[in-house]
Parts: structure tokens; C-alpha cells; sequence
């Protein structure tokens, strides 16, 4: 049953990503480039800890979305899609880097799952201050069905723990953020 948890966060995950890269190569969503850089780093650091925790197949969508984010990055830094840095999203960046190898220092994935998780988090305040000021440029249903894949995700660990647990929560809740502020958005441009 675990593998069809697995399957379906997988086929989630391609459902979210195919109209959100798609949406970028047509101009109407334009990617923080920061914040996708981090999360491919995070992402991939993830995955590596939840395979020593024993995540199992639970784990093998996180790698997938970690090599396709890895490539929104890329298609964000050559699409030139948000190269409007400011001083809070250095910051983050610069953090997000310089806390990447603690995690090698602790040789712990639990120490290395809440430290990614933390940097996953604060490299999503740049996408939700782009998001705030420019809402058309985001795609509400890739959160959404971001959000479900991360419960399939969960529902896909071979075994549980914080280290297994915690990333995908936490990506989960910075998914429903973003769908609730879209939403909020949405609704406030067609009202004017």
C-alpha cells in the first residue's frame, strides 16, 4: 500500500509541476529564483536524511521534486523570470547557505530534517512577498495540489518519525499559506 501512496504523491507531483513549468515558458509565472534554488538544495538534503531514516518509497517522491525544483531555478535564473532581489531575500539565500553545512557537522538526519526544514521555510517568505505584491504571477492550483501530494507523502513513509515527518508538513503548511493568500488576493482584485 505504501508504494501506492508513493505512486500517487508521484503522479501528484508531476501533476503540480507540468502546468506550473509550462505556466513559466509562456511568461505568466515568473519564479523567485531564490527561493526555488533553496528548496532544490533543501529538498535533495531531505531526501538523503529520509533514506538513512528509512523512509523507504515514502522518500522517492521528495527526490523527484527536488530535481524538478532544481530545474525551475534554473528556468527562473535563464527566463531572467524575478531577479528582483532584495535585501530580506539576500538574507534568507545567505542563511539558507551558510546553515546547509551544519547539517553535515551534526551527522544526524534529525538535526539535518529540522535544519532544512527551517531553511525551506524562510526561503518561502520571498515567494510569498513576491506573491503578495504580484499574486497573477503564481499559480494557486500547483500549492493545492502541492498540498494533497504532501499528505500522500506522509501517508507513503515506511516508517514515522520527526526526521521522516517534518519536511513534509512543513511544506505542506507554506503550501496552504500561499493557497490561502492567493485565494485572499483573487478575491480582493475581482471585488475592485
Amino acid at each position: 500500500m505504501k508504494e501506492v501512496f508513493s505512486l500517487i504523491a508521484i503522479i501528484l507531483t508531476l501533476t503540480a509541476y507540468y502546468p506550473y513549468i509550462l505556466s513559466i515558458h509562456r511568461g505568466q509565472t515568473r519564479p523567485h529564483y531564490f527561493s526555488w534554488l533553496v528548496w532544490g538544495l533543501t529538498t535533495i538534503i531531505v531526501y538523503l536524511a529520509q533514506v538513512e531514516e528509512g523512509a523507504g518509497v515514502g522518500a522517492w517522491p521528495v527526490l523527484l521534486s527536488g530535481i524538478i525544483t532544481f530545474y525551475i531555478a534554473l528556468l527562473g535564473f535563464l527566463k531572467r523570470s524575478d531577479l528582483n532581489i532584495s535585501m530580506i531575500d539576500f538574507l534568507f539565500f545567505t542563511i539558507s547557505l551558510l546553515a546547509i553545512p551544519l547539517w553535515y557537522v551534526t551527522d544526524d538526519p534529525l538535526w539535518a530534517v529540522v535544519l532544512v526544514s527551517a531553511i525551506d521555510v524562510s526561503a518561502f517568505v520571498p515567494t510569498l512577498r513576491k506573491a503578495s505584491i504580484k499574486p497573477e504571477q503564481e499559480d494557486i492550483s500547483f500549492y493545492f495540489i502541492f498540498l494533497i501530494r504532501c499528505a500522500f507523502v506522509l501517508l507513503a513513509l515506511e516508517r514515522y518519525s520527526l526526521a521522516t515527518v517534518l519536511f513534509p508538513l512543513s511544506v505542506g503548511f507554506c503550501c496552504l499559506l500561499m493557497v490561502l493568500m492567493l485565494t485572499r488576493k483573487n478575491t480582493e482584485r475581482k471585488v475592485h
